[in-house]
């Protein structure tokens, strides 16, 4: 640019385009617009005609409260909107939309039609914008109550920016999402969808529990349903609720996960941070968590003014958000228990035509006995192993050639260590009679046998229960050591050479200002300087790990979110290795009562539906499953 170049002001078709680009970036962009819209105007239904995946057609029609004809020449201007005022409307935004540029964007780079009826009035008007120009003429029309906006041609005259379109069924696929999306937040409003002619979404409106789930379902899929587990909690103001699929309904993407702040649709770094670290003791390496969750704060204390496309929202006390929601799910999570599971399974069969004679019926377990496993498990399941990783740093953990990574902490676990523990990994459960009654069947039901000293079968009211019984072991002596570390607290081991760390002000400032907290972590940290820190004593289960970096890594968290688990993080890195060790090891034989005592112990241990690397540890086949492997009743 000359320096000789004098300022002026855009023309506003210009400025309009500046503007699209912000928030019109493909069709779904400008159906989330046009919805948000139409929501806001109070339509109870809203039906939405898309042809060419929305690049030819986008007609969102609804039947909302209107628009005064002569209110609409100024719905397409800019910075014009109904939903706010003056600036204490923007610290309680409850509205979708509330910037007053999404239509003047539009119509910036497409051809848009507005026609609108107001209830109670006996004629409907209609405005019309080509791009070319800003100048708009109202015409009447004939409409029901209600605003039809209609996007024809988008980026019909900014062609650089229609060629990073993608292949229709790629843009649809974007424009379906955002309708689903909306409608999960929505229940009271029905969606309907069509593209290029044909039907593709008929959600009506729901308006009790049963309904909701119904739509959540349509949306997300009935096995989502059917691995979730509803929440509802309320605590200081703050409420979280929906559904949070099951570890064991993990997905390789991050494409099955819905969290809406006061009824939006967000995707915040502290969110994701919370609900990441609720799943980790469960999750699989490299799998993502499915869930649909609604929050609900006061709207004076979250800014949603933060980001163009209001994807994005800050909160005034973020580290009370983060933690209450981290520990809501964590602790959900950790009450999943055997039966919660088995709750949406089919009940119980019906009797049949032919007697049945044999199992819990007959009463066949009447006489088991509990007995404590650790009666039976050799000394090298609790002495310190001896071991050496095979090549390629990786560690066995099971039967059938189950290979997990090396941990990058500490690898070989310490006998002192392991020691200090050693009643952990020892009973199993205490010898008690079984009850006798068919209906008092624990939910895991009695054990049957043993199959290639890996799994064990047992009969429950369901059916057939199948156990991974390394995996299980491992997660109950894992819960039991985590539990006798959180009863016993870290112990610190002071370091020969206190060790000296560089840091910038602001993470020295936060380390003085955590100090009590690491302290009670096993750290002892002294400020040298305004940019120096010394580490004089660490906890003693990560006296070999790297001191230094976890340190600034633990106060990078801290300052992003106000809190952090990188310590808990190894501990329970290290704690999973020794229980993995610990635990009873494949191709072991175990007598019925050994099997009964794991199975009683897994329904009272803490997400024991998942081993510490989170693989399932039990699946339950039901009489419907195995009458189709037979083909009875054909």
């Amino acid at each position: 640019m000359s320096l000789a170049a004098r300022i002026q002001l855009l023309s506003p078709r210009l400025a309009n385009q500046i503007a699209a680009g912000e928030v019109v970036e493909r069709p779904a962009s400008v159906a989330k617009e046009l919805l948000e819209n139409s929501l806001d105007a109070g339509a109870r239904r809203i039906d939405v005609e898309v042809e060419q995946g929305g690049i030819k057609l986008l007609r969102v029609r609804d039947d909302g409260g209107g628009i005064d004809a002569d209110d609409l020449p100024l719905a397409l201007a800019r910075h014009a909107t109904s939903k706010i005022r003056e600036l204490e409307d923007l610290e309680r935004v409850l509205s979708l939309g509330f910037r007053g540029e999404a239509l003047a964007s539009i119509s910036s780079v497409a051809r848009l039609t507005l026609t609108s009826r107001r209830r109670d009035t006996p004629q409907a008007w209609q405005v019309e914008a080509e791009g070319r120009d800003m100048a708009t003429s109202v015409q009447p029309a004939a409409h029901p109550d209600g605003t039809t906006v209609e996007v024809r041609d988008l980026f019909f005259n900014t062609p650089a920016r229609r060629k990073f379109l993608r292949a229709e069924k790629t843009e649809f696929d974007h424009l379906q999402e955002v309708v689903k999306r909306l409608a999960l937040t929505h229940f009271e409003v029905g969606f309907h969808l069509r593209h290029n002619g044909k039907s593709v979404l008929a959600l009506h409106p729901a308006g009790d529990e049963l309904g909701r789930a119904r739509r959540v379902s349509s949306v997300c899929g009935p096995a989502f349903l059917e691995q979730a587990l509803p929440i509802d909690i309320e605590r200081g103001g703050l409420r979280l609720w929906g559904w949070v699929g099951l570890p064991t309904f993990s997905r390789s993407q991050a494409d099955l996960q819905y969290f809406y702040v006061n009824g939006r649709m967000v995707r915040d770094k502290l969110v994701a941070h919370a609900v990441r670290q609720a799943y980790r003791d469960v999750l699989y390496n490299g799998r993502h968590p499915a869930f649909v969750l609604f929050f609900e704060i006061d709207p004076a204390v979250v800014d949603v003014n933060v980001h163009p496309t209001k994807h994005e929202v800050r909160f005034r006390d973020s580290r009370m958000v983060h933690d209450f929601l981290y520990g809501t799910l964590h602790r959900a999570l950790a009450d999943v228990r055997p039966e919660d599971q088995l709750g949406a399974a089919a009940p119980a069969p019906a009797p049949r035509s032919e007697p049945q004679v044999s199992g819990l019926a007959a009463g066949e377990f009447a006489g088991q006995n509990e007995m404590a496993l650790a009666e039976h498990v050799p000394s090298a399941a609790v002495e310190a192993p001896r071991w050496q990783p095979p090549s390629g740093g990786q560690i066995r953990t099971g039967g059938g050639g189950d290979y997990r990574p090396a941990p990058s902490l500490g690898a070989q676990p310490q006998a002192e260590l392991q020691g200090a523990y050693r009643e952990f990994f020892a009973p199993l459960g205490e010898a008690t009679p079984l009850p006798q009654a068919q209906g008092d069947v624990p939910p895991l039901g009695y054990a049957l046998a043993q199959l290639k000293g890996i799994y064990i079968l047992a009969e429950n009211a369901h059916g057939l229960v199948l156990v991974d019984m390394h995996a299980a072991h491992e997660r109950i002596t894992y819960e039991r050591l985590k539990s006798a570390m959180a009863s016993e607290g870290l112990r610190g081991q002071p370091l020969l050479v206190p060790e000296s760390l560089a840091l910038s002000q602001r993470e020295a400032d936060c380390a003085e200002e955590h100090g009590q907290w690491f302290a009670r972590l096993g750290f002892e940290l002294q400020r040298l300087g305004p940019e120096t820190l010394a580490i004089r004593q660490v906890p003693a289960l990560l006296k070999q790990a790297e001191a230094s970096q976890l340190v600034r890594d633990v106060l990078s968290d801290l300052l992003e979110y106000g809190s952090s688990d990188r310590i808990q993080a190894h501990l329970n890195e290290l704690l999973a290795t020794m229980a993995c060790h610990g635990a009873v090891r494949a191709n072991r034989r175990l007598t019925l009562p050994e099997m009964n005592a794991l199975l009683r112990d897994m329904e009272h241990t803490e997400r024991s539906g998942q081993c510490n690397h989170g693989r399932p540890t039990w699946t339950q086949l039901g009489m419907d499953e195995l009458d189709k492997l037979f083909l009875r009743g054909r």
